[in-house]
This record gives C-alpha cells, structure tokens and sequence, in this order.
C-alpha cells in the first residue's frame, strides 16, 4: 500500500523525517525514500528495504542529509522521491496509491511529445506521471487538481518546494492523510502513529480530495473536501498500525469491536482465544473479552528477525518467512480446544500450514474467525494483492470447485448468509483443515468501524462501488 510522511520546520528536521517515516514500515517493504531542502538545495536518498529494516538502511546516511523541509515515504511499487524541474520551478514529490489508466494517460503523454525518463522494464513511473499531469498547471494547486480529475484509482501525494509542503489527498479519500502539530513544526502523514513519540497532536484529518499547503507556520486549505468519501475499511482491518486512528477513529479500537461482534455471532464451547500475530491479535482481545474465555497465544512471533510488516513480494519467499517467523507452543496447544482470529483469509497457503502444524502439536479443535467477510473480489483502488491472482483468493478458489468454471453469481455468493454463502465458506474451512470456520458479517464491521457504508470502500466483500 504505502506511506507518506512529510515535515515543515524551523529547525532541522532531519530526525524527525527519519523516524517519522520509519513508523510506515508496516505499509510496504519494498523501497523507502527521504528528501530534504535546504539553502544549498535538495538532497536525496532512496534505498531497496525488501531485506532489511528502513532504520538501518538510512542511518548512515543522516550526516549528509539536513534541511527544514522534508518527505519520506515507504513504497511497495515505484522508486521515491523524486525531485523535478519545470515552469512551476523545482519540486520534490511522493506518492501512494494505484493508478488504473496509467497507460492511457501515458499514451496521451506521448501524443504531446513529451517523455518520462524514469522507466524500470518498459513500465511507466506512476510518481513521475503524476509530475507530469501537475506540471501541465499554471500553478502547483491547479496541477494537483489535474491528477485529482485524471487519475482513475488513487492518488495522494506531498509535493515539496522551497518551504512548503503541498498535500493532498485522493478524490475519494480511500488512503488517509492527518496534519500534526508542535510549537516549531508542522508534519502531514498517513499513519498518525507517527506523531506522538516526536511531539505531534493531530490537527486535521483532511477530507476526500482536500488539498493543503503546509509551511513551519502552520496550515491553509488550498481546496476544500469533497462531499463523497471511499475510505478503503482493510485500513482498520489490517492495514493500520494498532496506535493509527483514520476519521478519528482509532485502529485497535476498531478491531477490539470486530472481535466483540464475532463473539455475539457465536455459540460454540471453546479453551482459549487467540489472535494470528500481529494483526489478529486485537480481534482476538475483543472476542475474549466479550465472551469471557481466556486469551492466550499459542504461537508466538519471533520479534528480533521478524517485525511486523509485509511478507516478500515473491510467494516462495512468503512462504518460507510465514513458517520460520511463527513458534508454536506446545503446552498451550495439546489437548486443547482452541479459536483463532485472524484480520482476513486472503490465499490461506500460509494458514493451512500454520492449521496442520498446530493438529500436529496435539490440539483437539481449531475454529478460525476471520474479522471480515470473504475476500471476493479485486481491489481496484490501492495496490493490495497485485503479487496474485484474483483466482488465488480462497473465496475464489471455492467458488470455482463448486461452480466448475467462471461464474456470474458472485454477488450470491458475496451476500452473508445464502445458501451459496454458505458452501462457499464450508468449502474452505474444508481446504484449511479447520474444525470450524465463520467470517464477520459486512454490517457487523461496518458497524465496528463506526462510519456509514457509504462512506466506506467495501469492494473486495461485496463488489459494490457507489462513485
């Protein structure tokens, strides 16, 4: 997915960027980026963190960098950030998001007889497209509202130039973006977990489509938000840091209610209550909580190698990582009757192992309570699962055993409850080897996030799409 962070102070910011954007970590793991201005001009540095930590990557590189002015960002697609001459004047950028008509507005690019020199394998730059688009403007505002009308997907961005900081958030507001606050700096991020260990206190959450210029100062609304908002609900699902809040509305929290609603839903004798380390485990507190079963952990994560973030990009290499970072527990799993919940069943390869090893441990029962519905459809709009198949989705893969072939009744099939529903989740509580397997009802988590459905992206349950 990705993250954004950005920083305008009156002194050094260097640090601040670092940990600052340090604190996405969680968002991506495939490149990750910082650039500062300062009266000498801009100074960059972008590394490949697919192995190793953002920290330690960058820390040797904090004595060259200095500036008032700084992005970072934490990318799972293009290299970032980048810095860029034109009639506006030289600016540095960053982005996040997922641009479906990036060949098409290229295209367009070259009917112009313009050119883009960041190329990897013949494939266009989506940060430098969106350079691009703000550059046909006559100012940086109206250049970003261009990308804003152009792009299909999402888009938000921070552009940077002397002492400014331009942010904005995409059309339909489906990645978040939050101004902090401190006496002598103002940051905008996409993870408010980045504020509080360097002094920050929320001041805004932007809106859907909103666009602001940030400065030491303070902050000004160049654009107001839009009425129509997307906001993608994987956020309080699984994407989110636990300490993030989106709209005001705090991550854990959210999940604490998943787990609450899950319980209501259930009436089956169990021993214990988990949670699938990391983004289970808040699931799992709420179920326990409500239904007054203790909560343990059978399997614990080894911390010292395997921080919470993404898996590799290559599913071998996810794979591996998924069977190394977990250790069982025995004396927790023999014998006993045991409820996993889990942020969402996405493939299910590396449950299923997971499963197997824990029957292998001597467990007696093992029920799985995803905190979401099925996982049906694609997501269109942010770059979540572009490493598989929309037919490698356990939801899919049932549907095609039970149906033979390609089908037109997804939406029966997406719908809580319906008897296609119903063999369609049977079918991979099948395939996991599960003793039981029940999702969260859509209203349930929409009700647990806390917002109108309207208001909320559920395309990859439901299919639906309202703007």
């Amino acid at each position: 997915m990705g993250g954004l962070f950005g920083i305008a102070s009156k002194k050094d910011c260097v640090l601040d960027l670092y940990y600052g954007t340090d604190y996405h970590s969680h968002l991506g793991t495939k490149r990750g980026g910082m650039c500062l201005k300062n009266g000498k001009g801009y100074s960059r540095s972008i590394h490949n963190i697919e192995n190793d930590y953002f920290r330690s990557k960058f820390e040797s590189d904090l004595p060259n960098l200095n500036g008032t002015v700084g992005l970072g960002v934490i990318s799972d697609t293009d290299t970032q950030p980048l810095i860029i001459g034109s009639h506006l004047g030289t600016f540095a950028m960053v982005t996040v998001g997922k641009i479906n008509n990036l060949d098409e507005l290229g295209k367009k690019a070259y009917r112009k007889k313009l050119h883009f020199s960041e190329m990897s394998g013949g494939e266009l730059h989506p940060t430098e497209l969106v350079a691009m688009l703000i550059c046909e403007g006559d100012s940086f505002v109206e250049g970003i509202k261009r990308v804003q009308e152009s792009v299909q997907g999402s888009c938000s961005l921070l552009l940077m130039t002397e002492d400014t900081i331009y942010a904005a958030r995409d059309k339909l507001g489906r990645t978040p973006l939050t101004i902090g606050k401190k006496e002598d700096a103002f940051s905008v991020s996409s993870e408010t977990c980045a504020f509080p260990n360097l002094g920050f206190e929320i001041d805004t959450y932007l809106g859907p489509g909103e666009i602001v210029r940030v400065t030491a100062q303070g902050c000004e609304q160049c654009k107001p938000p839009g009425e129509q908002m997307q906001v993608c609900s994987f956020l309080w699902v699984y994407y989110g840091y636990p300490a993030s809040c989106y709209e005001g509305i705090n991550v854990e929290a959210v999940r604490n209610r998943c787990g609450e609603y899950l319980a209501d839903n259930d009436d089956i004798v169990i021993d214990y209550v988990a949670g699938i380390p990391d983004s289970g485990i808040g699931h799992a507190i709420g179920y326990a909580n409500r239904k007054k079963v203790p909560y343990i952990r059978p399997f614990v994560k080894y911390t010292p190698t395997w921080p919470r973030s993404f898996m590799p990009q290559n599913q071998v290499q996810r794979d591996l990582v998924a069977k190394m970072k977990l250790i069982p527990i025995n004396e927790l799993i023999k014998g006993k009757r045991l409820l996993f919940c889990e942020d969402s069943i996405v493939r299910g390869t590396q449950l299923k192992d997971n499963i197997s090893k824990l029957f292998d441990y001597g467990a007696q029962e093992v029920h799985m309570r995803p905190a979401c519905p099925t996982l049906v459809y694609a997501c269109d709009f942010l770059n979540f699962s572009t490493s598989r198949s929309t037919m490698d989705l356990a939801g899919r893969k049932a549907i095609s055993e039970i149906e033979k072939q390609e089908t037109d009744f997804l939406e029966e099939y997406a719908q809580t409850g319906t008897p296609k529903n119903l063999a369609m989740i049977e079918r991979i509580g099948q395939r996991l080897g599960l003793t039981s397997l029940a999702y969260q009802k859509l209203d349930d988590l929409v009700s647990a996030i806390g917002l109108p459905k309207e208001r909320l992206c559920t395309h990859c349950w439901d299919g639906s799409s309202y703007f």
